[in-house]
């Protein structure tokens, strides 16, 4: 039995946080119809200029708020929400490429409500996963290098027994448990800092949920974890 636990070193940053845990399973992630995804997400990224009304980028709300969070913990210079990276190149008309079903529902959501999403492969999970503060001395080894990256102390992460899973909370992923074409077994994770977009925030997961039933089949759960609610079973 494995589960994902969120510990007070991220409750006491983020005391009304939510978190919300979409676990998958046995769903079929080849990649079958490329240009449905590719409408997909195009159709989404139109959709999400609806929250970048200000033409100064970074002064529009869901923007400001991701930035104002990372704030609050040690980051890696430069270092953006995976929400402000997808927006960013919506708004500057660079279309996000197609890389899996599974990885292209959660871009088109995540573009749709403006509101990170991310997503791992369960199966390649060491023990529990954390959302923690972490030690400084995690593996990290992300898309695109060979070379270990760890965190810096204090920074939120993602991790398990062997390592980070995803550096400063939703920034990047390592590529031990990234999702890929043959993954079978998937946990899916959205984060919610503006206590005003609750009910956004909840449709965004149904409608996750949905998206991923109806077209990679398996079963899904959505949970969603707060400070009173801080663990859920994900296999």
């Amino acid at each position: 039995m494995k589960k994902f636990v969120i510990e007070d070193s991220f409750w006491n940053l983020f005391p009304g946080a939510r978190i919300g845990v979409v676990v998958c399973r046995d769903i079929d992630n080849t990649i079958k119809a490329e240009e449905k995804y590719e409408k997909m997400l195009f159709e989404a990224e139109k959709e999400a200029l609806k929250y970048l009304g200000n033409e100064e980028f970074s002064k529009n709300e869901v923007i400001k708020v991701w930035r104002e969070a990372f704030k609050k913990f040690k980051t890696k210079k430069g270092a953006r929400s995976s929400i402000e990276a997808l927006l960013k190149r919506a708004y500057n008309g660079n279309h996000i490429r197609s890389i899996n079903p599974l990885v292209d529902i959660y871009n088109s959501i995540s573009l749709r409500y403006a509101l990170p999403c991310g997503g791992e492969d369960t199966d390649t999970f060491s023990k529990d996963i954390r959302l923690t503060k972490a030690v400084g001395d995690e593996n990290f080894i992300t898309l695109g290098t060979d070379k270990s990256e760890p965190p810096n102390e204090g920074e939120i992460i993602y991790k398990d027994d062997k390592g980070a899973i995803c550096r400063c909370l939703n920034w990047r992923e390592a590529v031990r448990t990234m999702l890929t074409e043959g993954t079978e077994n998937a946990f899916l994770c959205m984060e919610l800092i503006d206590e005003n977009r609750v009910k956004e925030f909840e449709m965004a997961l149904e409608d996750l949920l949905n998206l991923v039933q109806s077209n990679l089949g398996g079963t899904c759960k959505v949970s969603i974890l707060d400070v009173n609610n801080k663990e859920v079973i994900i296999e």
